[in-house]
């Protein structure tokens, strides 16, 4: 199983890059660069590039709004270029307060906008003169819309591959269908290896029904807070601040996919509990009111749950690293990599 890893939304750019590097000589496999309402990912992303050698460098997402299908395709490829072919463009639709909020765009038809993004995407990477007639893009608009001079183009340099990866962070069961048809990996978020059948079985299986036979099995990034070793339990409250922002506070009361999700794990009463704290204002309680699920204890405890996790689909382990300092975040892949290579 190989191991991925999520870069925080905030802190010093250097710092991070300087914790990658050290990360990778341990055997990082990929590094998500996030992208919310702060900095934008795509800077970090060519630093990263250029001051590592192997890891992948995934965007861990674009929200799908915020970017045209060709920029998005252009800006892979360019860090594809900058990396020697250790891009991944991670997608995600984000959510309603995000970019109808902060950018000021309609968030619709997510499904729809996310498979034309992938289609045209891999049309500018070929190198076709672009030409695309679907529901929410148009390329190029006809003579009688705007100044009536859009003509086919193809991108000019030629990428250093045909296509770069697209992962994409689904949730819903349409998402998820059309991940499993059309996407080289599935991000997933609150993945719990014994519910996952019951709650995306059938789509996945929907969706890798339609699956191009040529095109390689889907990758899964799936994991949780990670620390190992003896006496450690106590270090699973330290995931909890982040479940509860997304279970609580990404979106509102009746309209919050992760809250869905996690419901949907037979946390009903759980998820309406950390809801209503968080935007009551509580968040200290709401992080306390998430259930304590996270990869924290023993080795054997940990082997168990990597275990599970690789029986359920997982290809790519997405671990938080649990350290006070970057030393000891990489003492944790070293032994999460041990653990890893027995599986």
């Amino acid at each position: 199983m190989k191991i991925s890893t999520q870069l925080g939304y905030s802190g010093n750019f250097l710092e991070t890059v300087r914790e990658v590097q050290e990360l990778e000589k341990a055997g990082l496999d990929l590094a998500w660069v996030a992208e919310a309402y702060g900095f934008d990912a795509v800077s970090l992303m060519g630093y990263l590039a250029a001051k590592t050698t192997t890891v992948r460098i995934a965007s861990g997402i674009l929200p799908i709004y915020t970017r045209t299908p060709t920029l998005l395709a252009m800006t892979a490829a360019g860090v594809d270029a900058l990396s020697g072919g250790r891009a991944v463009l991670g997608l995600g639709a984000s959510g309603p307060q995000v970019i109808e909020g902060f950018h000021g765009i309609e968030y619709d038809a997510p499904v729809t906008r996310t498979r034309e993004i992938i289609e045209i995407c891999r049309q500018v990477w070929k190198r076709d003169r672009l030409e695309f007639k679907g529901k929410k893009y148009k390329m190029p608009l006809g003579p009688d819309e705007g100044l009536g001079l859009g003509k086919p183009l193809k991108m000019i340099l030629p990428p250093v591959r045909d296509e770069v990866p697209i992962a994409i962070a689904a949730l819903g069961e349409k998402s998820v269908e059309m991940t499993a048809e059309l996407a080289d990996g599935w991000l997933p978020v609150f993945y719990y290896a014994e519910k996952v059948k019951d709650r995306w079985g059938a789509a996945l299986a929907a969706g890798r029904a339609k699956r191009d036979p040529n095109r390689a099995p889907l990758e899964v990034f799936a994991g949780s807070a990670v620390a190992i070793g003896e006496g450690l339990e106590p270090m699973r409250d330290i995931g909890r601040p982040m479940a509860a922002l997304y279970i609580g506070g990404m979106g509102a009361r009746g309209k919050n996919f992760y809250n869905d999700v996690f419901a949907s794990y037979g946390y009903e009463a759980e998820a309406k509990e950390i809801q209503d704290l968080y935007l009551d204002g509580k968040k200290q309680e709401a992080a306390m009111a998430v259930p304590k699920s996270f990869m924290v204890g023993p080795e054997g405890f940990v082997k168990d749950r990597l275990t599970a996790l690789k029986e359920s689909g997982v290809t790519t382990l997405n671990a938080a690293l649990v350290g006070n300092t970057i030393e000891e975040r990489v003492q944790t892949l070293d032994k999460l990599r041990n653990i890893a290579e027995k599986i």
